[in-house]
This record gives structure tokens, C-alpha cells and sequence, in this order.
């Protein structure tokens, strides 16, 4: 498996600060995707070992809420194997640090099967996500964002997503943050009184 990135200070793709790994490869190929480049599954460089310590050390300090996993796809079947591995480690080392996953799979048909009963199903992308890895990486998982990106039902008021067809899945017990409230529903501070060029 390949990487593009790894962000020691994230505050945008989950809540509080955490640490993101971004994988590459992804059939999904969303209309504007903000990271086109990792579609390419031989995009960035080979996630070794040292890759995985440095994730792992990346997370110690207390600040540092969870870690966010995101893309290009997780999901890939070529991507699982791998990242069932490093979500375990995250789990067993940082048992009170939450995880947080973005897919453009569906979790009902692609993930679990269609209807929830565990039967492969085959995806929009032409390919069954879910493997022999998928329960495993399920299991770790915190808050699962599923869903492909839609220009069309872009929404730029949405807690830690970007389409409205996308959802904030709790998995394992985990409570989902609240939406946050709209902007007309905000008490907004008034500020101060600040003179301007044009009032002098």
C-alpha cells in the first residue's frame, strides 16, 4: 500500500486535534474530489514499518484526540490488509484515543454486505469492498463518514463532511458529535467599535 500524506496536527476531519493518514487509491474518482492524486493507487511512497512507528508516535501526546483515516480510499481491498494492522496497533496502544474513518463506500451494501447479512455485494466502482479484513478494520473503527462525494448535494454547513448524502456512523458504542447549529440559529458575538479609513 501506498501513502500521499500524514498530518501530525488536524483539526479539520474529526473532532479535536488528531493525527490523519491519507492512502492512496480509489475507484471512486468523486466529481471535484479535493485529492484527485490519490486515486492512483502507486501515488506517494511505499507505507513500511518505520511508516506505522511514526503513526504511533505521532499519537502519544495528550492533546492529540484520535486518529483519522482517510484518502484516496480505505476500503480498497488492496488497502485492508494493511490498515486492519495499523488500526489494531492504534486500538491496543491508544485504547482511549478515538478512530475515525472516511469511505465513499456505503457501510449498509458495501461494508456489510447486502442488507446487513455478510453476502458480498458489488459496489458502484465494479469492485466487492468488503474482504476477509473488512470486520477486523470495522471493529477499531469509532465514527465511520461513508459515502461517495456529490457536487450536487454539496453542503458546506455539515460537521466533518462535505455532501449531504454522506453520515456520521458511531460504531462499537461511539456517540457522533451533534450537528453544528446553522448559522442563522449561532448568537453571534457583536465585537467592538473599531474605527475604519472611512469613519476617520
Amino acid at each position: 500500500m501506498n501513502y500521499a500524506n500524514i498530518k501530525d496536527f488536524d483539526v479539520a476531519d474529526g473532532p479535536g486535534v488528531r493525527v490523519s493518514l491519507f492512502v492512496s487509491g480509489c475507484r471512486h474518482h468523486c466529481e471535484e474530489c479535493f485529492n484527485p492524486m490519490t486515486w492512483d493507487f502507486g501515488y506517494g511512497q511505499p507505507f513500511t514499518e518505520e511508516t506505522e512507528d511514526e503513526i504511533i508516535h505521532s499519537l502519544a501526546p495528550d492533546y492529540i484526540q484520535g486518529f483519522s483515516l482517510l484518502g484516496g480510499e480505505p476500503f480498497e481491498p488492496e488497502n485492508q490488509p494493511v490498515l486492519a494492522k495499523l488500526l489494531k496497533r492504534i486500538k491496543e496502544t491508544y485504547p482511549d484515543k478515538d478512530i475515525w474513518c472516511y469511505t465513499g463506500y456505503t457501510y449498509e451494501t458495501d461494508l456489510l454486505g447486502q442488507y446487513g447479512d455478510g453476502e458480498s455485494s458489488i459496489s458502484s466502482t465494479g469492485v466487492t469492498a468488503r474482504t476477509e479484513f473488512t470486520d477486523e478494520m470495522l471493529s477499531y473503527i469509532d465514527c465511520l463518514v461513508d459515502g461517495e462525494f456529490i457536487l450536487a448535494e454539496k453542503d458546506a454547513t455539515l460537521l466533518f463532511r462535505g455532501s449531504s448524502n454522506q453520515r456520521l456512523i458511531g460504531l462499537n458504542g461511539y456517540k457522533v458529535p451533534e450537528e453544528r447549529k446553522r448559522d442563522h440559529e449561532i448568537k453571534h458575538f457583536d465585537g467592538v467599535n473599531i474605527k475604519t479609513r472611512t469613519s476617520m
